[in-house]
């Protein structure tokens, strides 16, 4: 068994396949040579996901990234990216190589990348399957905020009961947020302010969201937390961290005084639960939030 190990230890290191592993925190715990090589890594270095493209983007070296604002793209990457069990999709890098790249993700978050040199194909073929990356792309992310949409959030919650919901000892949990007051908002300061709060939540939950979970907004000012593998204790402690940032969260230079509050609803996946169940209990409980004074969570009974 030991020399198995070395052997394919020696193998993954001299492969001109891109091989990566990622934690459950998206901090890079092992690259191969040509992984490094492609993405400008010292033989030492665990970056974050996160920093290694702002690094190499900033340096012109890596990935491609085709968007205006790196920020919007890193934020709707990172709602996709480890989510599923396995995904798979195209990336180009900037000596001109393309890559089909496949993302394989285990229960606790930790995740396998490997990549491919599918330079040699076609170039009608390869920008027809960008296309349709892109297309997808489009279909599940929120133009606005740049985090998903309904639809992704919905296929994430059918994903997260369909995979848990039969497993007595497994956990998981799903949040509710709406922002309060927010036509208030919208009358008093305009659509254009209204739609800045929209962004600013967004990014101010974003980093606090942990790569196995989903973030995403379904719909005016309704949020959802999609959270696998978590306890009721431990989406309450994620949701107060949300509640308590938005708080003191101050969005608006033009108007300093001017804040913001929202109110959520969290429930815990049981035993033959459906999506459509666990979803309604949580909106029952964001109701009852609102209900009870807003700014506060409340928990499903």
């Amino acid at each position: 068994m030991t020399q198995i190990t070395e052997r394919l230890a020696e193998l993954q290191e001299e492969s001109a396949v891109l091989i990566a592993l990622y934690d459950q925190d998206d901090r890079l715990r092992y690259a191969n040579a040509a992984f490094r090589s492609t993405f400008a890594l010292e033989p030492n270095e665990t970056p974050l996901w996160a920093d290694l493209m702002r690094r190499n983007t900033k340096a012109g070296r890596g990935t491609i990234i085709r968007a205006a604002d790196f920020e919007m793209w890193l934020v709707s990457a990172q709602s996709r990216r480890g989510k599923l069990p396995f995904r798979a999709f195209e990336t180009d890098v900037v000596d001109g190589r393309w890559f089909w790249m496949t993302e394989t993700v285990q229960r606790d978050g930790w995740m396998l990348c490997i990549a491919s040199d599918i330079t040699d194909m076609k170039t009608s073929e390869r920008d027809l399957r960008q296309d349709r990356d892109f297309a997808l792309r489009a279909s599940q992310t929120d133009e606005l905020t740049g985090i998903s949409n309904r639809r992704f959030m919905m296929a994430a919650l059918e994903n997260m009961v369909c995979r848990l919901g039969s497993i007595a000892s497994v956990s998981g949990c799903v949040c509710i947020i709406d922002l309060d007051f927010f036509k208030r908002i919208n009358d008093s300061y305009g659509h254009q302010v209204g739609d800045q709060v929209l962004i600013d939540f967004a990014r101010r939950v974003h980093p606090l969201v942990r790569r196995r979970d989903s973030f995403g907004r379904i719909g005016g000012e309704e949020f959802m937390l999609v959270l696998p593998d978590t306890t009721l204790e431990q989406g309450k402690a994620i949701i107060d961290r949300i509640l308590e940032m938005v708080r003191v969260a101050r969005p608006i230079q033009a108007t300093p005084d001017f804040c913001y509050t929202c109110s959520a609803g969290l429930a815990e996946l049981r035993p033959g639960d459906t999506a459509e169940e666990l979803y309604a209990r949580a909106d029952e409980a964001l109701y009852l939030a609102k209900v009870s004074g807003r700014d506060r969570l409340k928990i499903a009974a």
